[in-house]
């Protein structure tokens, strides 16, 4: 295909797939797009295992690495041992939200202080990150929130690896811009995880007419709500070069979430999605359950600041994981994920190679359906 992403990238099809299954990564890159695996939450010595054996098994398809190096967050340059303590409210609320659930809370053992959670955000952390990920023959680096560390758009030009990064404005498009990215990830509120408010539809011309406008040539990747090939096909009618995508590969047989959350999923409509700060502290999309309506409720204590509403969410929430696969009832109902509103297009169960083949299919069916509209 004749996109820039697919140049810049040595890739057939200009598919993004973020994921952190190392198999669906292999697998997208193997059927011509390309896999980004998601190694935030990986201390450097997981992530050195993680790509050595996607460096097996990739057969030299290009791949990327996606880190969360947030530009603010609550602690950021302090010690560790200066992070905020975790308020006792917000440890009862898990602890009787849980109780309500059925869900014992006796071997939990939420901290009271940060310490050193989200080291992984800090400078020094990413830097950690970064070398692991610079060792191996990685084709794309990108950030998740705010402009990428100096580090890492230095590290991206001397080993010739393009930085991505993602944005839902118009002007953190063009900060990143003037920053020196070299591909934007466009991600409108649609978006599972991490989102603004903007949706996609209005997110990406818009973006595209400014990086236009102040002389740029830098490729555009829409994200948020894309699930099928007709969706990224528009897209790219809007002044999108392709697609990032991240849900549609939850409901694959490769994918690392439980059972339990793929069955809702595949039952979801796109109005079973919440945008809330309850588990990362800043604004993402989820599946909506009990765990979320309870953040949201009357009463409820606000969440904490990232990286600190993560101290409380993700010991419960991985309990819960473990709980609602063994049956529990109270867990499976509170069981959630992160998720965007293209999840009542995602009704069916496959590989995620036919995932990319789909996409290609869907993709080729709607360019030839619009090129219908044209008259002789």
């Amino acid at each position: 295909m004749q996109s820039p992403i697919c140049t810049m990238l040595g890739i057939e099809f200009p598919l993004l797939a973020f994921s952190h299954c190392r198999d669906v990564v292999v697998a997208v890159s193997k059927a011509g797009g390309m896999g980004v695996f998601g190694a935030a939450s990986l201390p450097p010595q997981r992530l050195e295992e993680e790509l050595a054996w996607i460096d097996a098994h990739i057969g030299g398809r290009p791949y990327g690495v996606d880190l969360i190096v947030p530009n603010s967050f609550a602690g950021k340059g302090e010690a560790r041992g200066a992070m905020p303590a975790i308020p006792a409210e917000h440890q009862a609320f898990v602890a009787g939200l849980l109780e309500k659930h059925g869900v014992d809370d006796g071997n939990l053992s939420l901290p009271a202080v940060g310490g050193g959670l989200g080291e992984n955000m800090t400078d020094e952390g990413a830097a950690a990150l970064l070398e692991v990920a610079f060792r191996h023959p990685i084709g794309l680096i990108a950030n998740a929130l705010g402009v990428p560390p100096p580090l890492m758009l230095e590290l991206g030009k001397r080993h010739q690896v393009p930085v991505a990064a993602l944005v839902g404005t118009r002007d953190h498009a063009l900060a990143q811009v003037h920053a020196g990215v070299d591909i934007l990830v466009v991600a409108g509120g649609e978006a599972g995880g991490h989102c603004g408010e903007v949706a996609t539809m209005v997110l990406v011309p818009e973006v595209a007419a400014a990086v236009e406008a102040v002389g740029a040539n830098t490729p555009i990747l829409a994200a948020g709500g894309i699930v099928t090939g007709r969706q990224m096909a528009a897209a790219m009618a809007m002044g999108a070069h392709g697609a990032w995508t991240g849900s549609v590969w939850l409901t694959t047989a490769e994918a690392e979430i439980n059972q339990v959350v793929k069955e809702k999923m595949l039952a979801a409509s796109s109005r079973d999605t919440v945008r809330s700060k309850s588990r990362t502290g800043k604004p993402s999309r989820q599946l909506r359950s009990p765990w979320t309506d309870a953040w949201e409720a009357e009463g409820a204590p606000k969440p904490l600041p990232m990286p600190l509403q993560s101290l409380v969410s993700e010991p419960a929430l991985r309990k819960v994981d473990k709980l609602s696969e063994g049956g529990h009832e109270g867990a499976k109902a509170l069981a959630t994920y992160w998720v965007g509103q293209g999840v009542g297009l995602m009704n069916e169960a496959m590989g995620a190679g036919q995932v990319v083949q789909e996409f290609k299919q869907d993709w080729i069916s709607a360019c030839e359906r619009l090129n219908g509209f044209i008259g002789d």
